[in-house]
């Protein structure tokens, strides 16, 4: 398993991925998850993945050797749209070719991959394609894309990202997502690729590795638990049975009646060995209403 996310801003992109494989009790893999197509000056481009490791590799040889039906490869397309298009046309060939072969050995097709930059003369795109070969792109209302073991990293994203946000706010964001998915699945690791990418720049200006040894990621790591349970210790405890008028935490207004649904056990016949007709059950339900 991996993780990997990716965010759209107003001044650019940023991307994170994770390199850890296998995370066995014995025996513990990495393998970088992201890549980059750069002409200096003309176009960016980045590719993460996750998912089957023999794949997204296949995937990223036939990406860099492709041409499309209109003669165009992926350092001469004039869009980023027709760039994410060369990718799932890559992800069909090694569908077409292996797929079927793998099917006979258990292994499923599956990969995900994120795919993002900008060619000059447009501005900054994100997509996330899928194994079919098709994908979405990231607009307005959905700044980022995350692939791999994403639901623990999810919640920070969606309450602190905005298109306004800054390329470094987006860094940070993106750090604590990836330590909380540490925190709570094995499966993701270090060290990690951390890229942030300049709208217009059209080149790798800020890129780097983080192992064990990376003073700011250590900071993260050390301070965002503490952080969170300091904010945890400020909020107030429930309470019950009080004036809401006069208490802002209270749980359960004095007065109101809220009641559970309760499962009671079955009535049994006189003799106690076997359970009341369902019949037997409803007229003593009636008796207790009556009653």
């Amino acid at each position: 398993m991996t993780y990997c996310v990716a965010l759209r801003l107003g001044s650019g992109l940023v991307f994170l991925s994770d390199s850890r494989t296998n995370a066995g009790v014995d025996h513990v893999a990495t393998a970088r998850k992201m890549s980059v197509f750069e002409n200096p000056g003309e176009r960016l481009m980045v590719f993460m993945t996750a998912g089957n490791l023999s794949i997204s590799q296949s995937i990223k040889q036939v990406i860099g050797e492709h041409v499309n039906a209109a003669g165009k490869t992926i350092w001469t397309v004039s869009s980023m749209y027709e760039a994410a298009q060369i990718v799932g046309e890559a992800v069909r060939i090694v569908y077409d070719r292996d797929a079927q072969k793998l099917e006979k050995f258990g292994i499923d097709f599956n990969v995900g991959i994120i795919f993002g930059g900008q060619i000059k003369g447009e501005g900054c795109r994100l997509f996330q394609v899928y194994a079919a070969g098709n994908f979405i792109e990231s607009l307005n209302e959905n700044t980022y894309f995350q692939i791999g073991e994403a639901k623990y990293g999810k919640p920070i994203l969606d309450r602190v990202i905005t298109p306004a946000s800054t390329l470094d706010e987006a860094a940070k964001c993106a750090l604590i997502s990836m330590d909380s998915t540490m925190r709570s699945n094995i499966s993701v690791g270090l060290p990690l690729d951390l890229l942030l990418y300049g709208a217009d720049t059209l080149a790798v200006t800020r890129f780097v590795t983080i192992d064990e040894k990376n003073q700011y990621f250590q900071m993260i790591h050390e301070n965002w638990g503490k952080q969170l349970k300091a904010v945890f210790n400020g909020i107030a405890d429930p309470v019950w049975n009080a004036n809401p008028e006069t208490a802002s935490n209270v749980v359960l207004a004095k007065g109101s009646i809220n009641e559970p649904l309760v499962l009671a056990p079955p009535l049994v016949s006189r003799g106690g060995s076997q359970p009341a007709p369902l019949q037997t059950l409803a007229q003593g339900a009636d008796s207790n209403k009556q009653h």
